[in-house]
């Protein structure tokens, strides 16, 4: 499963990537989010890992990410090391002005499920990952 979300945010790029790039910020803008924390010590580096625990219909998925790449202040890309709902995110951030940013997200992976239900699961998943974003620009622009 592919998905991507791509919003404008109305503050600097610089401030929108501190904040999404922290992970312990995850349950202030991800709906299903309940609880994220660091494992390894900051600064958030390539290798950085964290322990999330989610809700995704109606299941609990307890995963541990990894930083796996990143460009500090643009890009940061995150994968499941142990999970049952294994998953890639790719975020980026790219100033449209001094106060106005774009940011893009690419999500890959993704439970497992059978053939004929694929596609009302994808359904699903990116209207989560929209209303996900949407709440991010509401919750940035409001500060």
């Amino acid at each position: 499963m592919d998905l991507v979300a791509q919003r404008s945010i109305a503050k600097p790029a610089a401030a929108v990537f501190e904040f999404f790039a922290d992970a312990a910020n995850n349950p202030k803008w991800q709906r299903g989010m309940k609880r994220c924390e660091w494992t390894t010590p900051r600064p958030i580096a390539v290798g950085s890992r964290y322990e999330q625990v989610a809700s995704f219909l109606g299941r609990a998925i307890v995963s541990t990410f990894e930083v796996v790449e990143l460009t500090p202040g643009e890009r940061i890309v995150i994968a499941t090391v142990e999970s049952t709902f294994p998953i890639r995110v790719e975020r980026a951030v790219q100033s449209t002005g001094s106060q106005s940013c774009r940011v893009t997200a690419e999500i890959s992976g993704g439970p497992k499920v059978p053939r004929i239900a694929q596609r009302l699961v994808r359904r699903f998943a990116q209207r989560s990952v929209n209303g996900d974003y949407d709440r991010l620009v509401r919750l940035l622009e409001a500060a």
